[in-house]
């Protein structure tokens, strides 16, 4: 992915220019170019169902999307970096079960884990795997020059049998109350994970517009040479990037523990693609360089909305992924022809 930014020139300007803002004009009207659709989707959830707004509808929609949108938050900084991490749709389940494995005593019920550690530190051992992920993910591509895609390809699939290796292929529904609370608690009526993806999500875009290294990753995605002429380390960001996408992937599974009550044997399974697809549909460059937070975020609730309608509407769950596969397509397409990219 990095390698088309690298034959572009470093030249003094594009030097200059890494730690500037990027400019907004161009990329404006593509953060909003799904929010028409939104509301589109919304007439039709009410033609198709009274029952698509009622408020347990929306907000079953929209907590829905907690899990997958820390995913896609996650992808989409790495993306933006010029980098890519398949295994984060891995590490929502291994995380979990690893950190519940060090915490659940050896006779402890169906699930038998070491029980070294307290109860209360499954949360911390949790995103502190989803961060080692990362930086092993990072060690791999940065250190080792391994190729991204195959790197993280494998860490995905190794990851998986980690995952039923240590939960024996089954579901862990005994969890220590600290670890389900986030997933399941209610602030002022509406679920806590309602309110921590979208303020996740906005401290996010704050750090890509506000801060040196946040706009570094712009510099980084677009050309990494230009960035390492202008004094950046872009390893080290990049590194950093990394651990970041697999602590948000941990975080997913957290949430999603405590909102289903359990942590699935097939947790995360395929989820990959739905990340692409709501980080492509909402403008995230796969070349790198491009893209918001904001535009990630509406590609989530617009997958989620699609999901939504057609259950009201009685469509089988099994055209999902056909459906997911052929938005991604679409959103290609359009982007080619109105993005300005130019395919290989």
């Amino acid at each position: 992915m990095t390698d088309t930014a690298q034959q572009r020139p470093a030249g003094r300007a594009d030097a200059l220019a890494v730690g500037r803002r990027p400019h907004p004009v161009p990329t404006r009207w593509r953060d909003l170019s799904l929010v028409p659709v939104i509301f589109v989707l919304g007439v039709a959830g009410f033609i198709v169902s009274p029952a698509f707004l009622t408020r347990d509808n929306l907000i079953g929609v929209v907590q829905q999307s907690t899990e997958l949108g820390l995913l896609v938050l996650g992808e989409a900084l790495i993306l933006i970096s010029g980098r890519m991490d398949l295994s984060l749709e891995s590490t929502i389940g291994l995380a979990p079960v690893a950190a519940l494995w060090l915490v659940t005593p050896a006779h402890g019920g169906r699930f038998e884990g070491l029980g070294l550690l307290p109860a209360w530190t499954a949360v911390p051992l949790c995103l502190a795997v989803g961060a080692a992920i990362g930086a092993a993910n990072g060690f791999l591509v940065l250190k080792l020059r391994v190729n991204g895609f195959i790197a993280t390809l494998g860490m995905l699939t190794m990851l998986r049998g980690l995952h039923l290796g240590l939960s024996e292929g089954r579901s862990i529904g005994d969890v220590p109350e600290s670890f389900a609370y986030l997933g399941k608690a209610v602030w002022l009526g509406v679920p806590a994970a309602v309110w921590i993806c979208p303020a996740l999500f906005a401290l996010g875009g704050a750090a890509l517009g506000c801060l040196r290294h946040g706009r570094a990753l712009y510099a980084i995605g677009g050309n990494p040479e230009a960035a390492r002429s202008a004094g950046l380390r872009v390893d080290r960001i990049t590194w950093a990037v990394l651990a970041v996408g697999g602590l948000l992937a941990a975080f997913a599974g957290i949430l999603y523990t405590g909102h289903y009550g359990a942590v699935s044997a097939s947790q995360g399974n395929g989820w990959i693609f739905q990340v692409f697809a709501a980080a492509v549909i909402g403008g995230i460059s796969l070349k790198g360089g491009r893209g918001t937070l904001f535009g990630a975020l509406t590609g989530v609730l617009t997958l989620q909305l699609v999901i939504n309608v057609m259950t009201l509407g009685g469509v089988p769950p099994l055209w999902t992924q056909f459906l997911n596969g052929l938005i991604i397509i679409i959103a290609l397409v359009i982007s080619r022809f109105t993005g300005g990219e130019k395919q290989d």
